[in-house]
């Protein structure tokens, strides 16, 4: 009976709406403990890349449907780029789910790296790594400017099933940046918002 299908509901875990037609990512937010600091690891992207290339950001990239869940993504995406493997990757847990207005989720991991002097970068997608004491980013309070977003209707949208029609009032959002700087490097968008909800959590 359908009542019975509607009851079988019951103890539902929710999930994000359209999760299973966004482009998923996963990064790791890594932390190297050294010389009784603690640092936080950003990559520099190679200039030679496609995308975002020369911009600062955390090791991690796109799921693959190989791949055994989003934290195994990281951990591959990971090993990839600073030529580490699994075993040198200490997961610590998962940060706050990132629902990006792209169409695209990232989920991060906060994870120790046990050892620098294995981090071999891997120069076709690497520049350089920053590490930054986590000390400094504990004090500091990042520069904040915001981006507007719009939505469009499609050219073919039928403006004559809605009330108001093509004057329709979409909502206009605002969306965060948060700034900060090191080293000559600007480390800002989804990488700044992952590491400022990290910091807000170790001050909360």
């Amino acid at each position: 009976m359908l009542e019975n299908r509607i009851r079988s509901l019951q103890g539902r875990r929710p999930k994000v709406l359209g999760h299973a037609e966004t482009l998923k990512s996963a990064v790791i937010v890594p932390l190297i403990v050294e010389d009784d600091e603690i640092y936080v690891v950003f990559e520099k992207r190679a200039a030679s890349l496609n995308w975002q290339p020369g911009e600062i950001c955390f090791p991690g990239g796109r799921a693959e449907p190989g791949d055994k869940g989003l934290q195994a993504s990281a951990i591959r995406e990971t090993c990839e780029e600073l030529g580490l493997s699994p075993a040198d990757i200490e997961i610590i847990a998962p940060l706050d789910i990132m629902v990006h207005p792209a169409s695209s989720i990232i989920v991060p991991y906060l994870a120790f790296i046990k050892d620098r002097s294995k981090i071999k970068p891997n120069c076709e997608e690497v520049d350089r790594l920053l590490f930054v004491p986590l000390s400094y980013l504990l004090n500091v309070e990042p520069q904040v400017h915001g981006i507007k977003v719009r939505m469009f209707f499609d050219e073919d949208f039928p403006f004559e099933l809605i009330p108001h029609g093509r004057n329709y009032p979409l909502r206009t959002g605002r969306y965060e940046q948060y700034f900060y700087f090191w080293d000559g490097e600007v480390i800002w968008g989804m990488t700044s918002k992952i590491l400022k909800h990290f910091i807000d959590l170790l001050k909360a």
